[in-house]
């Protein structure tokens, strides 16, 4: 998962004063996009996590709008999601750099190896539960080696991934962001990362516009390497339904599509890195966590047509990972 409560404090601690000109293009405008038009990428994070978030990650890019997926390579249901991917390989698949494992009964454990990065495992042997503790546990150098051992895992199963982002916002921390840039030009593969305006990340964390000058400058650095750069992101989602509540699955198919639509209202022009967790849940995945209502309604409210009609009536335009690597490559400087 990630949240922008994990992501935006990151952000606030690396920005400084560097305002954006107003007539300043996008990043979707850069990359060809029509000016003035909202672009999205409809992610699901989460893919290999477990049989649920498999299933609730297929159905909506197969039945559904959503368009985009991250594997987190450590987990127990990477052969069964890869498998899927070698079937459907037109599909945006891309690694989700995870560092963290943060359910009690079910967790995961670095690729690397205890030796090689020993601070990255608790005594379980399992990652970290939270990002706090990475932080103040794990060097740059341990981060970086995990990145390419989840890396080189994904490629082991004979496929390229399409984009890297950061389980829980891990990634985006001071401590590790130059890390987690580096990988993704070095590689050759596009990041996340929210270069542009980040309206609505500005919004959440109620930062002024010139206190995201750095994020700014770490934008224009990730597109002068050649990959291309996100105006805005969002991943609010997560927390828009209490996992206490009790729902069918036409109440939570409701209420998440609202809440999309509320979103994709308030997004400005440009090109933004939607954020969701989709789960086919089943009476067992209580066991995992109990996330499971909010993500059951991330996975209906993209099988849901109203959603649709809502985004062409908007004329929002939807893109992917690889669309956006071969604009990149025949943008303008």
């Amino acid at each position: 998962m990630v949240s922008l409560k994990l992501i935006l404090p990151a952000f606030l601690m690396i920005t400084a004063p560097l305002a954006q000109a107003q007539d300043t293009p996008t990043y979707a405008e850069r990359l060809g996009f029509p000016k003035g038009k909202k672009v999205f990428v409809l992610h699901v994070d989460d893919a290999g996590m477990s049989y649920e978030a498999n299933q609730g990650t297929i159905r909506a890019t197969s039945e559904g709008i959503a368009n985009s997926t991250s594997v987190m390579m450590p987990c127990p249901w990477v052969p069964h999601f890869m498998a899927y991917y070698k079937q459907h390989p037109t599909l945006d698949v891309g690694v989700h750099l995870t560092l963290t494992s943060e359910w009690k009964g079910y967790r995961w454990s670095p690729l690397a190896g205890r030796s090689v990065v020993p601070g990255l495992h608790d005594v379980e042997g399992a990652f970290w539960p939270n990002v706090a503790k990475v932080v103040e546990k794990a060097t740059p150098d341990e981060v970086e080696a995990e990145m390419r051992a989840q890396i080189a895992r994904f490629r082991a199963f004979g496929v390229e991934p399409t984009h890297l982002d950061s389980h829980m916002g891990t990634l985006f921390q001071p401590k590790f962001i130059e890390r987690y840039v580096k990988m993704g030009i070095s590689e050759r593969i596009p990041i996340l990362f929210p270069g542009g305006h980040a309206a609505l990340i500005s919004k959440e964390s109620k930062l002024p516009a010139a206190q995201m000058g750095m994020i700014r400058t770490i934008g224009q650095q990730v597109w002068k390497a050649g990959l291309p750069v996100f105006d805005d992101l969002d991943g609010t989602s997560y927390g828009w339904i209490d996992d206490e509540l009790t729902l069918t699955d036409a109440e939570l198919q409701k209420r998440k599509t609202d809440q999309f639509i509320n979103l994709f209202s308030r997004a400005q022009p440009g090109l933004t890195y939607i954020i969701m967790h989709c789960a086919d849940t089943s009476p067992q995945f209580k066991q995992i966590s109990p996330s499971g209502p909010t993500r059951r309604g991330d996975m209906l409210s993209m099988l849901d047509p109203r959603l649709k009609q809502y985004i062409q009536r908007e004329g929002i335009i939807l893109t992917t990972m690889r669309e956006l690597a071969e604009r990149r490559k025949n943008a303008k400087e």
